[in-house]
């Protein structure tokens, strides 16, 4: 047992040496992941980054700058280009986007109306959506201090991130989160600092808190049981912000945590210092 506990703490020394040496988001080119890109520009002023017509996080490196370019989960493979503004002019750099093959996730749900919305339920979900895809559009120039993230809540990974889902055998969209399966009431807690800029109670999210934490780089907690920020409230790394629930399309009591970069759902794992615990 001894051994088997030295082993591990070894093990956590050297992914944490690791993260060190990498700074955080770790990379990966595939759809839901991250890509960085130096742009080699050493001026003050940062230079202005796109992928397609969505703004990229722009931060300091040690040779200048660097984008973060979040892939969609619905991303083709092969090569993709983000532009560049500068006061000099403009440029092209391109990457290449490797396939993932994610696995599948089946899920047995009671109420048929969570897996096929009636026509009422339907009209709900057209105007939810929109109030959330502006939510996770937010854009504020403030560059974040650090890339971590903490985990907001402690408990067994219940859902991974990225698994293709089939609600009573229906296919439906691949999983944008990480769900985490804890007890009712369990508290959540900000993942990182950032301005609380929607709350809601939605068909599919149940109660949901969505953070700004600067340049198109979001979090998202949904199934909550109970709200405790308020949109505008500025909130702290570690502030605890809800409670776990199973509100929504929710089997059991769990939070679903999501990232999104420039308006691209992304694996949060990716911006973890430390294994998932």
């Amino acid at each position: 047992m001894k051994i088997n506990t030295w082993i591990a703490g070894l093990l956590g020394a050297l992914f944490c040496l690791g993260a060190m040496a990498n700074p955080l988001p770790r990379t990966m080119a595939v759809p839901g992941g991250i890509v960085s890109i130096q742009l080699e520009k050493k001026s003050d002023t940062p230079p202005i980054a796109y992928y397609g017509n969505r703004r990229l996080l722009v931060t300091r490196s040690e040779q200048g700058w660097r984008a973060l370019v979040g892939i969609p989960l619905s991303t083709t493979p092969g090569e993709k280009i983000i532009r560049i503004r500068t006061h000099e002019g403009s440029a092209r750099i391109a990457f290449t986007v490797q396939s993932k093959t994610y696995p599948s996730q089946h899920i047995t749900l009671k109420d048929k109306n969570k897996v096929s919305p009636d026509k009422q339920t339907l009209n709900r979900i057209f105007g939810e959506k929109m109030e959330i895809n502006a939510a996770l559009g937010t854009w504020h120039d403030q560059t974040p201090a650090t890339l971590d993230l903490m985990q907001p809540i402690k408990g067994r990974v219940s859902g991974l991130f990225g698994r293709r889902r089939y609600f009573n055998g229906q296919a439906r969209k691949p999983h944008s989160g990480l769900d985490i399966a804890a007890p009712l009431g369990t508290p959540v807690l900000a993942a990182q600092t950032g301005t609380v800029i929607n709350v809601g109670d939605y068909f599919f999210n149940g109660k949901a808190i969505f953070l700004d934490h600067g340049q198109g780089w979001l979090t998202v907690y949904f199934h909550l049981d109970r709200i405790d920020v308020k949109p505008g409230q500025q909130v702290t790394q570690g502030e605890a912000i809800g409670a776990v629930g199973m509100t929504g399309r929710a089997t059991g009591p769990h939070l679903h945590w999501g990232v999104s970069l420039n308006r691209a759902m992304v694996d949060p794992a990716l911006f973890l210092a430390a294994p998932l615990e």
